[in-house]
């Protein structure tokens, strides 16, 4: 029963990502009404699968679904919408994974990680910081999954108990502020794909330097608090000199020109937004890496093993985050248009707000909901029907996605209820809250606060 379950699951996700993709090329769109009908068996076959709180999401998915009925109209077209949404996260989802299984059984990958965790003392937050950024474009959450695995083989081998726990709370902090200084540039990162989204007139290319620079700011303030606050030992560590040099960056730098390439090549030829070129390219790139792996041992029948098992079993593992992200797509986008009325109604107007003050709250707004359990894609598609355009703030529009994917980041260092902070905690031994409020504490107001006078920056001087 949970086998065949867990082949629905793969089989579904794979043809709602398969027309996801044909939307966003604008191909076969005659076939794009079996979207919301196939989501909606989806759904059902993970609710009965997932713990009782993801359920929760699922919950507050049909009582807003029903208030919308009751309420609405328009009920039927925004039900749509929010199913869209719920399908394009799915899909997205589904072919950025496909790089990540291909990479976990990479020797070149593992060999890479293994050197960035065996830097010496002096130079390992940085090498996890810089090579970390690397290993998250491509890996995604993978990316902490695999180096943390590698940080604590390193630091379990320090005798040592106090260089021991100093030891893993740097390596795995680098290895998670690598991860979360990403999102705002990336495009592979939600924060890119769902603020492009829900903000006009704007794309990843437009974002890139201003994104790579919010980048640059979270990634040296963590390098600096750690530099600062260094631990004072009460012995010296064993200098060891890593495993091999930096020449074995270059299979993952080879992998990540190839990606930035392809992006931007078919971003210049062709109309499709970038999240639609990512969910092809990425999947293609990741096929070829198979053939590669397996160019000696039958590679096509190999190549196919392993896609078939990729969909019908790994996918399906994947299911407590799938209904999780994609109930935070739909709520939002369902939420929001019940929001809207509330807020018009009670005579609360945004637009009457200083922008300087609009574009900070963000940058404060989606890290404090993350301390209410709220994902970053639940509150960004659920605020986004409430910002005033960009014409009327007198910005450029991405100004506003700059401010978004800032406060994204810092959700992601910080809530208790992220994957980023629930990953590092389960490789410390100690709670997500523990990891967001007391670890990266200070580093995330610190953050804020240089990132809100970034974000002003960029939208009134740069």
């Amino acid at each position: 029963m949970q086998a065949a379950a867990d082949k629905a699951i793969g089989l579904l996700l794979m043809l709602v990502t398969i027309l996801v993709i044909c939307a966003e090329w604008g191909i076969a769109l005659w076939a794009s009404f079996l979207t919301p009908a196939m989501m909606l068996v989806l759904v059902i076959i993970l609710t009965v699968q997932v713990r009782l709180s993801r359920k929760v999401f699922v919950a507050v998915a049909a009582l807003l679904s029903i208030a919308l009925v009751v309420t609405n109209p328009n009920w039927r077209e925004i039900i749509l919408q929010g199913s869209a949404a719920a399908a394009f996260i799915g899909a997205f989802f589904a072919a950025l994974s496909t790089l990540r299984t291909v990479a976990a059984t990479s020797p070149a990958i593992e060999r890479a990680g293994a050197f960035l965790a065996g830097q010496r003392p002096g130079k390992r937050y940085g090498a996890l910081t810089i090579g970390g950024q690397a290993f998250a474009l491509l890996l995604n959450y993978g990316s902490i999954q695999l180096l943390g695995a590698l940080a604590m083989s390193n630091a379990k081998a320090e005798p040592n108990a106090e260089i021991r726990e100093h030891r893993i709370r740097r390596m795995l902090l680098a290895i998670q502020r690598a991860f979360i200084s990403t999102l705002p540039w990336s495009p592979l990162s939600f924060a890119i794909a769902i603020s492009t989204t829900v903000i006009p007139d704007t794309s990843w290319t437009q974002v890139l330097v201003p994104g790579l620079l919010t980048s640059s700011i979270i990634a040296g303030i963590g390098w600096a608090m750690d530099s600062i606050f260094k631990p004072r030992l009460s012995v010296m560590p064993i200098r060891i000199d890593p495993p091999g040099t930096w020449t074995v960056m270059l299979p993952l730098i080879v992998l990540l020109a190839t990606l930035i390439i392809g992006v931007i090549v078919l971003n210049a030829g062709t109309d499709v937004r970038i999240v639609g070129l990512v969910a092809v390219l990425v999947p293609a790139i990741a096929v070829a890496w198979l053939f590669i792996q397996h160019w000696s041992q039958a590679p096509f029948i190999s190549v196919t093993r392993r896609i078939s098992t990729y969909i019908l079993v790994e996918l399906p593992t994947y299911r407590g985050e799938l209904i999780l992200l994609m109930m935070a797509g739909y709520i939002g986008t369902v939420g929001s248009q019940l929001l809207a009325p509330i807020v018009i109604n009670a005579g609360f107007d945004l637009s009457s707000l200083p922008t300087w003050l609009i574009l900070v709250s963000f940058v404060w707004i989606i890290p404090f909901a993350g301390q209410l359990g709220m994902n970053p894609i639940l509150i960004v598609t659920l605020i986004a029907p409430l910002i005033p355009s960009a014409a009327s703030l007198g910005v450029d529009p991405t100004a506003l996605v700059v401010a978004l994917t800032a406060g994204w980041a810092m959700s992601g260092a910080s809530s208790p209820f992220t994957a980023t902070t629930l990953l590092i905690g389960s490789f410390a031994g100690v709670s997500a809250r523990h990891v967001g409020l007391i670890w990266n504490g200070t580093f995330t107001i610190v953050c804020c606060f240089v990132l809100s006078l970034w974000v002003l920056i960029y939208a009134f001087i740069s």
